[in-house]
């Protein structure tokens, strides 16, 4: 419930909240944290994918085994 009061944002919030941002980090900043931000988030997403394929690999592995038990 306390999603979709936070996603039910109206325009004057979000210009307030960007204002907020700019006032507090500075015009020169807000792109070095976005940039941060987008590293991050590339960093996360490809150690997800990374442990994905993994997982994937060990469920093959053991199908393998399973089918060839004279291993």
């Amino acid at each position: 419930m306390m999603t979709l009061l936070f996603l039910n944002l109206g325009g004057g919030e979000i210009f307030f909240i960007l204002l907020v941002v700019l006032l507090l980090f500075g015009s020169k900043r807000i792109p070095e944290i976005a940039r941060g931000m987008g590293r991050g988030i590339r960093q996360f997403k490809d150690a997800a994918n990374d442990i994905q394929q993994d997982i994937e690999e060990s469920v093959k592995d053991v199908k393998k085994d399973l089918k060839d038990p004279e291993k």
